[in-house]
């Protein structure tokens, strides 16, 4: 499987990162934030056995890395008891010099296309409410899900990468506990 794609505009390529990349990836975190925290959770994450490598992508323009972004499980729990999960985007972070051209854009759309082909059809995010609507996600809430931190409604989004994949799916996302205070 080839998991790399190039954008329009600046020639990006989109690849899952490897480890040499590690503190290059979190520098542009550290950066792209303005603060270590989101560096550091995805440095926790890395450790966990829920991580997929194929699932943390990095953008390079000339070779340079300069964007990332992490897809991981977040679980929903129903209100029946059970569980099941979804996908969590982010973070997702691009160095300043190089943010407002698409290359965040690229990341996550080569991350939904990756969950697509894993059969991994439920995301959600909690971020701007007008930047994400793009890729598909919508007030979460419209599925009948809530986040387990309390963030504005028109901040927790999710989406379908497949038609009807919050069918009969409602609850609380709870994230990782390294996701907490971040």
């Amino acid at each position: 499987m080839d998991d790399t794609t190039q954008t329009e505009g600046p020639i990006v390529l989109v690849r899952p990162e490897q480890e040499p990349m590690y503190p290059v990836v979190f520098e542009v975190l550290e950066k792209a934030f303005g603060r270590p925290d989101e560096a550091q959770l995805v440095e926790k994450l890395r450790q966990t056995e829920n991580f997929d490598p194929r699932l943390s992508l990095v953008a390079l323009r000339d070779g340079v890395v300069v964007g990332h972004v992490l897809f991981y499980p977040v679980t929903v729990e129903m209100p029946d008891g059970t569980a099941t999960h979804a996908m969590g985007l982010g973070p997702v972070g691009v160095l300043p010099a190089h943010q407002n051209i698409g290359i965040g854009e690229a990341l996550i759309w080569q991350g939904l296309e990756i969950c697509r082909k894993e059969k991994e059809y439920r995301v959600i995010v909690v971020g701007h409410p007008t930047y994400y609507p793009r890729f598909g996600f919508k007030r979460a809430s419209t599925f009948g899900l809530k986040c387990a931190y309390d963030v504005p409604d028109d901040a927790f989004m999710a989406c379908e990468l497949k038609s009807g994949a919050w069918d009969g799916i409602t609850g609380v996302a709870k994230y990782h506990p390294f996701f907490d205070g971040v």
